[in-house]
């Protein structure tokens, strides 16, 4: 069992852009072009998934999900975290959360079962699990684009140690894929 944080990047760095849109990514369709067949064999292994406010929202608005709660597409059950009261889809396994990551986490992996637990994002949101060495994966599908500016991968630094490279690849010509090892005694 892992905690993954899997997302797609620009080149510089930025997960979305200014304005809090996929629409650069979405051009390369809606599972990320290339990406999808990735896409589909990482989230079969899968277990839970977490979120922040931002990525849960932009879902909500981008999908029609609060009039049609069947486009909720993760079958697992999943952690949305936020300060604040946010719309509630019926009949879907989302826990509404705030606080430490930590007793989250520890009940994350314990529904997952033996799965993996992905960090959808956003950034600020994984660096949390960060700070408290929970994160053990960051995988990346970089796409072919530069935003200038947006929401940063992930705001914080890690560099002792330096997280370790462990694949490297194209995905169909377009993407790049960079899978990293986060270390035990990463400090931010």
């Amino acid at each position: 069992m892992k905690t993954q944080y899997y997302t797609a990047t620009s080149i510089d760095g930025f997960i979305a852009d200014a304005d809090n849109s996929l629409d650069w990514l979405f051009q390369f369709g809606e599972e990320g072009g290339d990406m999808g067949q990735e896409y589909n064999d990482f989230i079969a292994g899968v277990g839970a998934v977490a979120m922040g406010s931002t990525t849960y929202e932009w879902i909500v608005q981008h999908t029609g999900l609060l009039d049609d709660p069947t486009q909720w597409s993760y079958s697992m059950p999943t952690w949305v975290f936020s300060s604040r009261e946010l719309p509630r889809v019926e009949g879907a396994d989302i826990r509404y959360v705030s606080g430490d990551v930590r007793p989250v986490h520890a009940a994350m992996v314990e529904a997952a079962a033996g799965k993996n637990v992905w960090l959808v994002g956003g950034g600020e949101l994984v660096g949390q699990f960060t700070d408290h060495g929970l994160l053990d994966e960051i995988i990346l599908g970089v796409a072919p684009v530069t935003l200038g500016a947006g929401a940063p991968l992930l705001p914080r630094r890690l560099t002792t140690p330096p997280l370790t490279l462990v694949e490297a690849r194209v995905a169909d010509g377009t993407f790049a894929v960079l899978r990293y090892e986060v270390g035990a005694k990463a400090t931010t």
